[in-house]
């Protein structure tokens, strides 16, 4: 069953408020406002880019009725603190999974993916639980936000890297769902990630070539050290 019909199913609807990541496309946001009811946007996890429980926490109010939790990209999100909240608050806790997810991962796919986590030093690779299925391999270009993410893949794809940007715009900063509220982790995660060319599994040269790619721009600066 989908998010909509489960929302609708628990009775979500007009006046009610559900909790859902801006750091994402807008199918859960869209399931949302169909029933009458309004998203709020909570901040994400800087590394896993699922929903930051304890900034959940900050933004519930009355009329907050469920939570969407994600797991973004294919990186399990850590439910246990999100239950705890709900069972706490009397809240809908709903698990969303992105397209593909019911797919088996394929050998080829886990193996780059443990490969390229091993070897990139130039971005920084996927942090998360065990279980990651790299739906998306989203790393983080280290240097000025924006500026530095967008010429490293203008860089990357004049040599033939087909990179693209995961979340071009959060959320809460497009018209139909603007929101005056404060996400920097979203907002750090919007300028700075990518999503490499993993697909299915590459061969072994162009893992290579991903690498030594992605090292020798990413090399040029360094990320700030976080605490």
């Amino acid at each position: 069953m989908d998010t909509a019909r489960l929302l609708r199913a628990a009775g979500i609807g007009s006046g009610d408020e559900v909790v859902i990541s801006a750091f994402d496309g807008p199918e859960v946001a869209e399931a949302v406002l169909g029933l009458g009811a309004r998203p709020l946007f909570a901040d994400i996890d800087p590394y896993t880019y699922n929903l930051d429980a304890a900034h959940v926490a900050s933004v519930l109010g009355p009329g907050t009725a469920a939570v969407v939790v994600g797991h973004r990209f294919g990186n399990p999100a850590s439910l246990g603190a999100v239950r705890e909240l709900g069972e706490r608050h009397g809240l809908l806790v709903l698990e969303h999974h992105e397209a593909g997810a019911e797919r088996a991962v394929p050998t080829a796919r886990a193996e780059g993916a443990r490969y390229l986590d091993g070897r990139l030093r130039g971005v920084v690779p996927p942090r998360g639980a065990a279980g990651h299925r790299y739906l998306r391999y989203v790393v983080r270009v280290p240097g000025n936000g924006r500026p530095d993410r967008d010429a490293f893949v203008r860089a990357a794809r004049a040599k033939g890297i087909d990179c693209r940007i995961p979340v071009p715009t959060p959320l809460h900063r497009l018209p139909g769902y603007r929101r005056d509220v404060f996400l920097p982790a979203t907002e750090d995660a919007v300028a700075e990630t990518l999503a490499l060319p993993l697909g299915d599994g590459l061969p072994p040269r162009e893992l290579q070539r991903l690498v030594s790619v992605c090292n020798a721009l990413g090399g040029l600066v360094r990320l700030p050290v976080r605490s």
